[in-house]
């Protein structure tokens, strides 16, 4: 996979990563009738970008399939989903990189998932992510400087788990959810009726006799 040469060249750029809080404790977002079947994580095809931490394949099989039990675990649907994981490529910002060349870590993975009733790929072709570390204090001098290996692992690897997670939000019928389109129709729709039954019922009141109020005795 000719993934290599473009993600050498995105290390130099110091500004480019990802903003993102662990959000795990939170409620999970609305996936549908979405529960975690199958999580397959595969890595032994995986590059190294030459200036980078070494990693074994399976030390990556291990940080993303935790990551994606951990995302993906919390929901609790009615149809059971496969999550397929390929690890493809990575660099982990090494240390003594100079402040002015901290290189950022990267991963890329390809991402796939099936319906496990139907035994059907949901996807027709894998969708492709490229996952930086979040931007916090570390990343302005380097996370090669203030971080293992073992916690880049595991941040970028969070982080790929939650661009999945915004992948699949981004196809809702897969899980039995309206498209935006839909939901945006429904609400619309149901803001009208709203308004309309407001409209009558001032209508009515308007129309109402006035009550006399009748003296005591």
């Amino acid at each position: 996979m000719p993934v290599l040469r473009p993600l050498a060249l995105v290390l130099g750029l110091a500004t480019l990563a990802a903003c993102a809080k662990n959000d795990l404790a939170e409620p999970p977002v609305d996936l549908g009738d979405f529960v975690m079947g199958h999580n397959i994580v595969v890595s032994d095809k995986v590059q190294k970008v030459p200036i980078s931490r070494a990693a074994t394949p399976e030390e990556w099989k291990v940080a993303m399939t935790k990551a994606v039990d951990d995302r993906f675990g919390r929901y609790e649907g009615s149809r059971i989903y496969n999550i397929g994981i390929s690890v493809d490529a990575y660099a982990l910002a090494p240390p003594g990189i100079p402040v002015v060349a901290a290189p950022k870590s990267v991963l890329v993975v390809t991402a796939n998932i099936w319906d496990d009733a139907k035994q059907k790929k949901l996807n027709a072709e894998g969708k492709q992510l490229t996952i930086f570390e979040s931007f916090d204090g570390d990343n302005v001098i380097g996370t090669g400087l203030t971080k293992t290996r073992e916690q880049q692992m595991a941040a970028l690897s969070y982080n790929a788990a939650k661009a999945v997670e915004s992948w699949l939000l981004e196809n809702p019928t897969w899980f039995g959810l309206p498209t935006k389109e839909e939901a945006a129709a429904t609400a619309k729709a149901a803001k009208a009726d709203a308004k309309a039954a407001e409209k009558a019922e001032a209508e009515a009141a308007k129309l109402a006799p006035p009550v006399t109020a009748v003296p005591a005795k």
